[in-house]
C-alpha cells in the first residue's frame, strides 16, 4: 500500500517514472496558504474543535449572516469567536443566505435592502468587523439575474438589472460601514463576457469590489482555472484596474473532498497563482468541507492541509508531467532558507515518479540532504487517519549540477505525499519502519446478493469518492456477502481496516468469518449516507498464505468499498519531528546530525515554543517521550509538567488531535515520541444510571449505550439537570470525557445539504461557573461519540452537573475522567 523510496542504487520500474521538477531558485513569492478555506466549514462554537482548527492556519471561510434562514447553523458572528481564537484570517458573509429557499426567493431589491441593512449593522458593530468581507450576491449568473443566457439582447437586459442592484447594494453597505470590504460578482462559473462588462461598470460608477470572487465547481476546473485566471488578469489590465485580491470562494467536487491526492491538485493550482479559495459545501456543515471526523478527529484530507499549513518561506516553481490536466500528478513546493528546509507536496496519480529538486543551494543545505517521505492516504470523509506514516528517511547527495533526485515508487492516486529536505549533516537517519500492507477492492471480490455501483468520476464529479471509483451496495438480502481472498506473508496479527458506508439510521452490523470459522460481529457506526465513506478498524489473526475473509449481512445494511490489511507492529507509535512543529518565538535549527528522525533538532531557549499535533486513536493514556538534550516543560489540556530528556510521561489524550506545547530554558529537541493505544487504567468511569436526575431528565433505554440506558430529556428547563458525584484520588487537572448521542436536524429542503444541528450543555464542576460545551450531531440517536473537556477537581468528592436552561442537551451515556498527568 505504501510508496517506497530506495535507500541507494538506481530505481527499477516496468515503465519510466513520471518526472516532477522543483526549482528552488525560481521563487513564486511568500507562502500564502490561500487554498485552505471552506464554505460552512464551521457550524457552531467548538464545531470543529480548536485543536483541529488551529494547526491549519485557515486564511478565509464563508458563512451565512447571523440568523440567516438558509441553514440552521453556521452563522458568521457565532463561529467567528472560535475562528479568530484559533488564528483564522477573514470571514466572507454570504449575505443572500439570509433567505430560506434555494435558489433564493426573488422578492425584488426592495425586499432585500432591509435585510442588507440588518446584516451590515450587526457586523459593523462587531469588534472584529474589519475581518469580515461582504458578498452581496451569490451566483447571480444563475440566481435572480440569469447572466449566463446565450441570447445577447436578453443578457444585456439581465446584466443592466444586476449592475443597477449591485450599485445600490454596494452603496447601501458603504453608507452603514464606510470601511467595508465587498466581494463579487461571485458567479457560479467563470464568464469573460460578464466580467469584462462588470469591471468597466464598477470602475465607471466607483463601485469596484475589493475582492474578486467566482466559483470553480467543475471537474474541468483543474484544466481550465489557469486560463480563467490569466484571462481575468488581462481584463483587469485592459480596464485599468489594479490587481484585486481573488477568492475562489467555492471550489472542488464531492469526489475531491477528503481525498488527499485530489486536493493537492487544487491546492497547488491556487497557491501557485496566489489566490484564496474555499472548498464547497456539498454535505454537512461543521467538518471543514469533509476533512474533520466528528469534531476533533483528522482524516487523510486534514493531514494534507496540515502539511500545507507547515510550508514556510517562499513557494517555488514546480513543473508537473502534465500541467493543467485533470487527475494527474501535481505538486507544490516551498523553500525556507532561514529554517534550511525545502518541502514538496505532491499526488494525484498511480505509479512511479522521480521528484527532481533543482538548484539546491549549497550555502543552505551543504553537499547532502536528508529526504524524509511521508504519505497521507485516503481514509474516507468520516474515517480517522493517524499521523502520516514516514515511508523513507535517506541521505541524498546533491549532484554537481545542484540537483537532488528523490525516487518514489508505487504511488497511490488518492494519496498525497510530502518530501522534506534538510541538510544532511553527520550521522544516519533511523530507517523508516514500514509494515507489510495490501488493499483489496470490494468490487473485485466475490459478491453474493449485492450490486457493484460506480461513484465519483470525472463525468460524475459530484458523486462521492470511492476507492477505484466503485463500491458494493444493496447488501440487504439474507444471503448478502462479500468474500475477499487475501494473501499474507507470515503468521501473526493484522490490522483490518474496512472502508464502508451506513445509512441505516443507527449502528449496523456484519458477520466477519475467516476461512469459514465461527463469525464475529462487526459493528459499524452511522454515516451521513451509504456513500459517505467511513473506516472501521479491527484486528485479525492470520497464518502465512491465502485466506478468505467474508463479510456477510448482519443487522441493517452496510456498503463496502475496500479493505486494507496491515501487519500489526504492536502498540501504535509516532515520532513528531521538532523541526517541523509549529513554533513561537525565534528558536534555531540545528542540522549538524541527522540521526533519529533525520530532520535535525529545534533549539529552544527562553521565550521559544514548539507545538506538536499529536494524534490519539481513542481517549486514554499514552506514553509521551521527549527526545531532548535538556529538561523541557510540556503543556497539554491546560496542564504543565516538567519532562527529563528521554524519560517517558503518561499523559491523557483525547481521541483525535491534541496540541502539545513544549518550552525550555535551553534544549535541543529532536522529536516528541508518542506510543500506546489509549489505556483506560487509572481512569474514573460513571454510568448515566449513577447520576441524580431532576426536572424531567430520566433514563431511557438504549441498546447501544454501554449499560443499556442513557440520560434523556435533559435540559430545556433550568430545573432539568443530571448530577454526577465523582471521587478524585488527588487534586488537579482532569479530562472529562462525555459519551453522548443526539440527532437533531432541520431539513431546509436542500437536496445536497444535510442540515444537522448541534446541542449544548452547561457543565458545572463544584461551585465553579458553568461552561457551555457544544456536542455535534452523531448521525443517529444510537451512535455515541465523545467530547473531552478539561476540568479541575479537588481531592475527594466533586459534583459534576449537566444542564441547559433553554434547549435540550444531548443524551448522555456515561462520563469518564482521567488526570491529565497520569
Amino acid at each position: 500500500m505504501a510508496a517506497t523510496l530506495p535507500a541507494a542504487g538506481p530505481a527499477t520500474a516496468a515503465a519510466d517514472p513520471q518526472r516532477l521538477t522543483v526549482d528552488l531558485d525560481a521563487s513564486e513569492g511568500p507562502v500564502m496558504l490561500g487554498a485552505n478555506g471552506s464554505l460552512y466549514g464551521l457550524s457552531d462554537e467548538g464545531v470543529p474543535s480548536d485543536a483541529v482548527m488551529e494547526p491549519l492556519k485557515i486564511t478565509s471561510i464563508s458563512q451565512k449572516p447571523e440568523g440567516g434562514a438558509q441553514h440552521p447553523n453556521g452563522d458568521a458572528l457565532t463561529v467567528s469567536k472560535s475562528f479568530f481564537r484559533t488564528g483564522g484570517g477573514e470571514i466572507n458573509v454570504m449575505m443572500q443566505d439570509i433567505y430560506a429557499k434555494w435558489p433564493y426567493e426573488d422578492l425584488g431589491i426592495d425586499d432585500y435592502l432591509p435585510k442588507v441593512d440588518k446584516i451590515v449593522k450587526e457586523i459593523s458593530a462587531d469588534p472584529n468587523s474589519d475581518r469580515f468581507v461582504y458578498i452581496p450576491f451569490n451566483e447571480p449568473d444563475q440566481i435572480w439575474y440569469k447572466l449566463d443566457v446565450k441570447d445577447q439582447a436578453q443578457y444585456e437586459k439581465n446584466r443592466d438589472r444586476f449592475f443597477k442592484d449591485w450599485k445600490t447594494v454596494y452603496q447601501r453597505i458603504r453608507a452603514i460601514d464606510p470601511d467595508a470590504r465587498i466581494a463579487g460578482p461571485n458567479e457560479a462559473a467563470y464568464h469573460t463576457r460578464l466580467l469584462k462588462d462588470f469591471l468597466a461598470f464598477t470602475k465607471r460608477e466607483n463601485v469596484v469590489p475589493q475582492v474578486m470572487t467566482w466559483h470553480e465547481l467543475g471537474s474541468g476546473s483543474l484544466r481550465d482555472f489557469q486560463a480563467h485566471y490569466d484571462d481575468y488578469r488581462r481584463l483587469e489590465r485592459e480596464a485599468g484596474i489594479a490587481p484585486l485580491k481573488i477568492n475562489i470562494d467555492e471550489y472542488a467536487n464531492r469526489r475531491d473532498l477528503s481525498v488527499p491526492g485530489q486536493l493537492v491538485q487544487w491546492v497547488s493550482m491556487f497557491e501557485r497563482n496566489k489566490v484564496f479559495a474555499n472548498m464547497a459545501y456539498w454535505d454537512a456543515a461543521g467538518n471543514l468541507s469533509g476533512h474533520v471526523v466528528r469534531s476533533n478527529i483528522p482524516n487523510g484530507g486534514w493531514w494534507l492541509f496540515r502539511w500545507y499549513a507547515g510550508l514556510t518561506g517562499n513557494t517555488v516553481k514546480v513543473t508537473p508531467p502534465q500541467p493543467n490536466t485533470v487527475d494527474t500528478l501535481q505538486g507544490l513546493a516551498s523553500l525556507d532558507s532561514t529554517r534550511r528546509q525545502a518541502q514538496v507536496l505532491l499526488g494525484g496519480a498511480d505509479g512511479d515518479s522521480d521528484v527532481v529538486v533543482q538548484n539546491v543551494p549549497r550555502s543552505v543545505f551543504g553537499r547532502t540532504v536528508t529526504a524524509t517521505v511521508a504519505e497521507a492516504a485516503w481514509s474516507g470523509y468520516e474515517g480517522q487517519h493517524a499521523a502520516p506514516r514516514v515511508l523513507a528517511r535517506t541521505k541524498v547527495k546533491v549532484a554537481d549540477d545542484g540537483s537532488a533526485t528523490v525516487p518514489l515508487r508505487g504511488l497511490h492516486k488518492m494519496s498525497a505525499y510530502r518530501i522534506v529536505l534538510t541538510p544532511g549533516g553527520s550521522g544516519t537517519p533511523a530507517a523508516a519502519s514500514v509494515p507489510w500492507s495490501a488493499s483489496y477492492e470490494a468490487e473485485e471480490a466475490a459478491v453474493t446478493d449485492g450490486k457493484v455501483y460506480t461513484q465519483g468520476t470525472v463525468s460524475n464529479a459530484n458523486g462521492y469518492a470511492a476507492s477505484g471509483t466503485k463500491d458494493v451496495g444493496s447488501l440487504n438480502q439474507p444471503g448478502s456477502k462479500v468474500a475477499f481472498t487475501v494473501d499474507v506473508p507470515k503468521d501473526g496479527a493484522y490490522e483490518l481496516a474496512i472502508l464502508y458506508g451506513n445509512q441505516s439510521g443507527g449502528p449496523a452490523t456484519q458477520k466477519l468469518s475467516v476461512d469459514g470459522t465461527e463469525p464475529v460481529t462487526v459493528t459499524y457506526p452511522s454515516t451521513e449516507n451509504w456513500t459517505y465513506r467511513a473506516r472501521k478498524d479491527l484486528r485479525v489473526q492470520l497464518t502465512s498464505g491465502k485466506h478468505q475473509l467474508v463479510l456477510a449481512k448482519g443487522d441493517a445494511e452496510v456498503t463496502l468499498d475496500r479493505i486494507d490489511l496491515t501487519g500489526d507492529t504492536g502498540a501504535a507509535s509516532a515520532s513528531y519531528e521538532a523541526t517541523l512543529a509549529d513554533i513561537g518565538g525565534k528558536p534555531s535549527y540545528d542540522y549538524s546530525s541527522s540521526a533519529g528522525v533525520g530532520t535535525g533538532a529545534l533549539v529552544l531557549r527562553s521565550g521559544d515554543k514548539a507545538v506538536f499535533d499529536v494524534y490519539a486513536p481513542r481517549d486514554g493514556y499514552y506514553t509521551v517521550t521527549p527526545r531532548t538534550s535538556a529538561v523541557v516543560r510540556i503543556a497539554v489540556h491546560g496542564e504543565k509538567v516538567t519532562a527529563a530528556p528521554g524519560r517517558p510521561l503518561r499523559l491523557y489524550l483525547v481521541a483525535g488531535n491534541n496540541r502539545v506545547a513544549m518550552t525550555s530554558v535551553h534544549a535541543a529537541v529532536r522529536s516528541l515520541d508518542v506510543s500506546g493505544d489509549g489505556s483506560a487504567s487509572g481512569t474514573l468511569s460513571y454510568e448515566g444510571a449513577s447520576a441524580t436526575l431532576a426536572g424531567g431528565a430520566k433514563l431511557v433505554d438504549s441498546p447501544h449505550a454501554s449499560a443499556g440506558s442513557s440520560i434523556g430529556w435533559l435540559g430545556n428547563s433550568p430545573s432539568s439537570t443530571a448530577e454526577f458525584t465523582v471521587t478524585a484520588p488527588r487534586s488537579g487537572r482532569y479530562m472529562l470525557v462525555v459519551h453522548y448521542a443526539h440527532n437533531d436536524r432541520r431539513d431546509n429542503g436542500h437536496a445536497y445539504n444535510t442540515d444537522i444541528m448541534s446541542r449544548t450543555a452547561d457543565i458545572r464542576v463544584g461551585d465553579a461557573a458553568p461552561r457551555k460545551v457544544t456536542f455535534k450531531n452523531t448521525w443517529s440517536w444510537d451512535d455515541y461519540w465523545t467530547v473531552g473537556v478539561p476540568v479541575d477537581l479537588a481531592k475527594g468528592a466533586n459534583k459534576v452537573t449537566f444542564g441547559n436552561a433553554t434547549a435540550w442537551a444531548p443524551n448522555i451515556d456515561r462520563i469518564e475522567l482521567g488526570r491529565v498527568v497520569g
